[in-house]
């Protein structure tokens, strides 16, 4: 296991804390007028669910566990869970949705993602850092608004509310970054 700092915890990042396995739902880095910076973590227990709010200082230390990761398609969602198929072998398993958090709605139908497994249990999943979708709902450009690094709401096919820039329309397909989930580019 490495060794990482408390503020290396990103979204998707599995830590071994208190005799268990973790996986950091969402994270959010605060800094304070006064004392040091700290990742404020929600945290998903990957064996039995239960979830756990924690504050990581940047100058702590947290094991950081390795999983392998293999490439599995994915399949459908029943009863919230997630069936994925190994591209190789044709097994099939199934995952909490909840596992992905904010990220689950850019989950598509037939996307290859990186299950993790710590040894032969699948534990966690990885979406790719950049999903196209299509924006179904957006605010009409007004005038001198090019100008400036202003950015405006529009809602995505899967449901998501993002900030895009005033020149992106309605039917346009964007790259948003599943890590942040951010406008990233025009796709």
């Amino acid at each position: 296991m490495a060794k990482i700092n408390g503020n290396e915890i990103k979204p998707g990042t599995i830590i071994d804390h208190d005799g268990g396995l973790w996986a950091a739902v969402k994270v959010s880095h605060v800094k304070p007028g006064k004392g040091g910076a700290f990742a404020q973590a929600e945290l998903k227990n990957l064996r039995d669910g239960r979830k756990l709010n924690e504050r990581f200082r940047s100058e702590d230390k947290v094991d950081q566990v390795e999983l392998e990761m293999k490439d599995q398609q994915f399949l459908y969602e029943t009863d919230g869970r997630l069936v994925f198929m190994d591209a190789e072998t044709y097994e099939q398993i199934e995952l909490d949705a909840e596992l992905l958090g904010d990220r689950r709605p850019f989950l598509q139908d037939g996307m290859t993602v990186a299950v993790q497994y710590y040894g032969e249990e699948p534990l966690n999943v990885r979406l790719p850092v950049k999903v196209t979708c299509k924006v179904v709902e957006s605010e009409p450009v007004q005038n001198g608004q090019t100008a400036s690094k202003s950015y405006k709401p529009a809602v995505l096919d899967n449901g998501v509310r993002i900030m895009v820039p005033p020149f992106i329309g309605v039917d346009e397909d964007v790259i948003v970054n599943t890590e942040t989930l951010e406008y990233s580019e025009r796709a």
